[in-house]
């Protein structure tokens, strides 16, 4: 049997979410599997950043705007010259058309279409739900991190059942190495002027996090603590997107009173991000929506309590290792982080969970999955095309005798 050739699309491999997934899975892929030829269709400088890999792993460039026509046009080509078994499509940004080859994708979350009535307005929003729909079913497999996205997709586009495959995302492997070392401290202390017990946000900044009540419930948890004469220096660092593009968020902080008590840091390095987990009092993450949400995750790796919503995908990946509240609700959201900052015995609790509950989730378990996924598909369409030869040479020998 030849070598099997699989194509990877790692455009979108600098982007939070879509990008660690990208990089995680390669880079597995790398450790697990030296015979299948990959090849990874996209920006050279961006594979550098996986790391060496083995000699079956071939770089392709592909720049330009994804969703262009001549960006289509060009991958397609791509895939049509290197005679690839299969593409991995890792995002259902990326809508592939008329492959030369069976496709599988990989489907993060709904939030682009969670409103039918949303997305089916005007022609644009119409075509777009269409061409979605279109995309899922001719996918010969669909991996859903998270059955709350199968679910989902199920819902909105009458995908089969059978057609999708639950494979969860895990963490990045730098965030499994240890707990902060007195250097790590004394780095953000100095470079960040981080000195204070703090409970900490990291994420994106947009509408569907939920950051605005974070910061309301907060100013009332403070309030709270005053009564108490417990945690005066008590900050909220959120650790995201650049704030100039939130304004509300700004104006939430100055009409809560918490401006001098709420700092936002912007993006900061994986290793430093690594040390605010570890020191941070509480992991707050009350998103109203997710399809996985990695971040309670990485922050429960490091041990630390983690109060985050009861909606979507998060009570699954979180299991019962986190303090569930309504994200609708800033007074429980408050409350909740008022009994975890000050139940000592509910502290040492939830990290003896956190440890066990992130130590479920694993890149080799998971990219094992989409190994046999891979197989499996190459060898179905592998054998639907043995019989369609066979049945058209049958066909031909009974013709010519007639």
């Amino acid at each position: 049997m030849p070598l099997v050739k699989i194509a990877i699309d790692i455009r979108r491999m600098t982007e939070f979410g879509v990008g660690t997934y990208i990089r995680n899975v390669v880079r597995t892929l790398g450790r697990l599997d030296h015979e299948t030829r990959f090849f990874l269709i996209g920006s050279p400088a961006k594979v550098s950043e996986i790391g060496p890999l083995p000699a079956n792993f071939h770089t392709v460039p592909l720049d330009g705007p994804e969703r262009s026509l001549k960006s289509f046009r060009e991958f397609r080509a791509i895939v049509q010259r290197l005679q690839c078994d299969l593409v991995h499509i890792p995002s259902l940004f990326s809508i592939p058309r008329a492959l030369p080859c069976p496709y599988v994708m990989t489907v993060h979350d709904m939030l682009d279409h969670m409103s039918r009535a949303r997305i089916q307005t005007g022609f644009w929003g119409s075509l777009h739900f269409q061409l979605t729909k279109q995309v899922l079913r001719r996918a010969s497999r669909i991996f859903a991190v998270s059955n709350f996205t199968k679910v989902e997709m199920e819902k909105l586009f009458g995908v089969p059942s059978t057609q999708i495959e639950v494979i969860y995302n895990a963490i990045d492997e730098r965030f499994l190495r240890g707990h902060a070392s007195a250097a790590d401290r004394q780095l953000i202390a100095e470079r960040y002027q981080v000195n204070y017990p703090f409970l900490l946000y990291a994420g994106r900044i947009s509408p569907h996090k939920n950051v605005v009540r974070m910061i309301e419930a907060f100013s009332a948890l403070k309030a709270e603590l005053e009564k108490d004469g417990a945690f005066p220096d008590l900050k909220l660092i959120i650790i995201g997107d650049d704030l100039s593009g939130n304004p509300d968020l700004r104006r939430t902080v100055i009409r809560s009173g918490v401006q001098n008590d709420v700092r936002f840091l912007g993006f900061v390095p994986v290793e430093v991000l690594r040390t605010f987990y570890d020191q941070a009092k509480i992991f707050v993450f009350p998103s109203l929506y997710e399809g996985f949400g990695l971040p309670p995750l990485e922050a429960m790796a490091h041990g630390t309590p983690v109060v985050t919503s009861n909606v979507s995908s998060l009570p699954e990946v979180v299991g019962n290792a986190a303090v569930l509240v309504h994200p609708e609700n800033v007074f429980e959201i408050m409350r909740a982080l008022h009994r975890v900052l000050l139940d000592q015995p509910l502290r040492e609790k939830m990290k003896e969970r956190s440890y066990k509950q992130a130590a479920k989730f694993s890149w080799e378990k998971s990219v094992r999955r989409i190994m046999d996924a891979y197989r499996e598909v190459v060898s179905q369409t592998a054998s639907a095309n043995t019989s369609d030869t066979s049945h058209r040479a049958e066909k031909n020998a009974t013709e010519g005798v007639a």
